[in-house]
């Protein structure tokens, strides 16, 4: 069985398919999980709204303890660490993560922000060694099959690599980097347009949205599937 690790990140408390007004990102990230769990009843999903419940933002006491060895930490940098290590934890745990985030301000919302400061930490999530020949950064989750969907929603259009102001999207290129940083590089993305035109494109975005959300969870349902199956039922098939 597998673990999807849900996160939503929009400010606004409810979908758009249940608010005037609600979350464009929230009604995908619901709508994928809910698809995924009809392809798969028996995994676990687990939900964590960094929207509406922020992570505490990185302190000068957070990055103190996060740089100081686990065997010399005084109690209080544990403390401080508490947070950040139940969420890097809730990230190992998981095989597939949904991440609902909407664009604010060209850029991911602070609260999606301060999860990614949370869970990108040395000797967790990422190694550092200054005497390491080449490279002194490697990524610690590398080589775990760890899949990230990103469900996102914008006001304008053409956001989209190659298009008109792809060069402003600052939500999937980010994210991606944070994640590939540590090691999860299989990235899949799926975005609303239009949402400040209001009008029939953006009823025409939300449905072929919402299509795409579908095809994804779909296929990435049945590819892990195929990976718990392994090459030994394959065989026998």
């Amino acid at each position: 069985m597998a673990t999807v690790l849900h996160i939503d990140s929009s400010a606004r408390p409810a979908g758009s398919d249940l608010a005037t007004f609600g979350s464009h990102s929230r009604r995908l990230s619901k709508r994928f999980v809910a698809r995924w769990r009809h392809q798969r009843p028996g995994d676990t999903v687990l939900y964590r709204d960094v929207g509406l419940t922020p992570p505490a933002p990185v302190s000068a006491a957070w990055i103190h303890a996060a740089f100081t060895p686990k065997e010399r930490r005084a109690p209080w940098m544990d403390g401080v660490l508490r947070e950040s290590d139940m969420l890097i934890d809730e990230l190992i745990g998981a095989d597939v993560i949904v991440a609902g985030v909407p664009m604010y301000n060209f850029g991911v919302p602070a609260s999606f922000k301060a999860y990614i400061d949370n869970i990108v930490r040395v000797g967790r999530t990422f190694g550092f060694d200054r005497t390491r020949r080449g490279e002194p950064y490697w990524p610690l989750l590398a080589g775990m099959g760890k899949r990230l969907v990103i469900l996102s929603s914008r006001g304008d259009f053409g956001y989209g690599e190659g298009e008109r102001i792809a060069h402003m999207n600052h939500v999937e290129p980010s994210i991606r980097t944070a994640f590939g940083y540590i090691g999860i590089t299989n990235v899949a993305s799926v975005a609303v347009e239009y949402d400040e035109f209001a009008d029939e494109r953006l009823a025409a975005s939300i449905a072929a949205a919402e299509r795409a959300v579908d095809e994804l969870a779909e296929r990435l349902a049945a590819a892990v599937g195929e990976e718990e199956r392994g090459p030994a039922s394959e065989a026998a098939a």
